[in-house]
C-alpha cells in the first residue's frame, strides 16, 4: 500500500534534499521529539538560524517528515512500499535510504506514542430495556403513554458504569433509523479509506 502525499506536503519535504543528510537525521529526530512532547518554536529559529532559511521553513519541513513517519507508521507499510511512496518524490538515492532508515528506526515507537494519544472511549458491556405504559392518571381516564427505559452497561478502563435512559417510543424509533443510516454510511468507500487511515 502507497502513501497518497498531498501536494502540500511534498511542498514540505521538497525542503529536505537541499540540506544535508545529519540535517534530514536531525530533522527525523525533532519529529519524533515533537510527537512526544509537542511543538517547540526555539528548535526550529535555533536550525533556521544555522540554515539561514526562515523557521516556517523548518517548521513546514519537519511537520512533512512527522506527517510521513506518523502516516507510514500508522498504516504499518513495508520496507518496499515506503520506498516506493518515497521514491514519487524524487528524491536522490540517499535521502529516500536515510528516510527508510527514520521510519524503520522509529515506528514502533511512533505507533506506540499514537496509541497513547488515542481517546480512551467507553465500550459497550450489555443493555438492559424495559417498556412502560401508563394507561390512566387521577385527571385522564383514557390515555396511553408509552415511554422505554433503557438501562445502558459501559467499560472504561476497566471499570463498569451504568447510564440510564428513558425516552418515548417515537424517539427511540428515530435513534435506530439515525444509526441504521450511520451503519450504511460506514460501508461506503470514503468511509473505508477513512476508517483504514485511522487504525
Amino acid at each position: 500500500m502507497l502513501l497518497d502525499l498531498s501536494e502540500e506536503h511534498k511542498e514540505h519535504l521538497a525542503f529536505l534534499p537541499k540540506v544535508d543528510s545529519t540535517v534530514v537525521a536531525e530533522f527525523g529526530r525533532i519529529a519524533v521529539e515533537f510527537l512526544r512532547r509537542g511543538s517547540n518554536p526555539k528548535i526550529y529559529e535555533g536550525a533556521a538560524r544555522k540554515l539561514s532559511v526562515s523557521s516556517d521553513t523548518v517548521q513546514h519541513g519537519v511537520e512533512g517528515l512527522i506527517y510521513l513517519l506518523t502516516e507510514s507508521s500508522k498504516l504499518m507499510i513495508s520496507e518496499l512500499d515506503f520506498q516506493d511512496s518515497v521514491f514519487v518524490l524524487g528524491f536522490p538515492e540517499e535521502l529516500n535510504k536515510l528516510l527508510l532508515q527514520l521510519y524503520l528506526d522509529n515506528r514502533k515507537e511512533i505507533r506506540t506514542i499514537l496509541s497513547e494519544l488515542a481517546p480512551d472511549l467507553p465500550s459497550y458491556h450489555s443493555l438492559e430495556w424495559r417498556l412502560d405504559v401508563q394507561l390512566a392518571s387521577r385527571s385522564l381516564r383514557q390515555q396511553i403513554k408509552p415511554s422505554v427505559t433503557i438501562k445502558l452497561h459501559l467499560n472504561q478502563n476497566g471499570d463498569h458504569n451504568t447510564q440510564v435512559l428513558q425516552t418515548d417510543p417515537a424517539t427511540l424509533l428515530h435513534l435506530v433509523q439515525q444509526l441504521e443510516q450511520a451503519l450504511e454510511e460506514m460501508k461506503t468507500n470514503h468511509c473505508r479509506r477513512v476508517v483504514r487511515n485511522i487504525k
